[in-house]
């Protein structure tokens, strides 16, 4: 498996995983993270209750690896 593969399998959450494909710099980013920091994100998931919501989650990330590279 390369880097950008997403290896959590069961543990990634549906909507999240839906939310991160539709969003490209989001999935690139999250799978630039170490082990370590993926699951801390993951975690951030879980009291997500909407699709509207999970979508902000996710826009957000993609915004810190903007951000990170500024």
């Amino acid at each position: 498996m390369g880097k950008s593969d997403i290896s959590f399998g069961n543990d990634l959450p549906l909507g999240f995983g839906m939310a991160l494909a539709q969003n490209p710099g989001a999935m690139s980013y999250f799978a630039s993270l170490s082990d370590e920091e993926k699951r801390k994100i993951i975690e951030g998931t879980r009291s997500i209750k909407s699709k509207q919501e999970m979508r902000a989650y996710v826009d957000n990330l993609a915004s810190s690896q903007q951000n990170s590279f500024q």
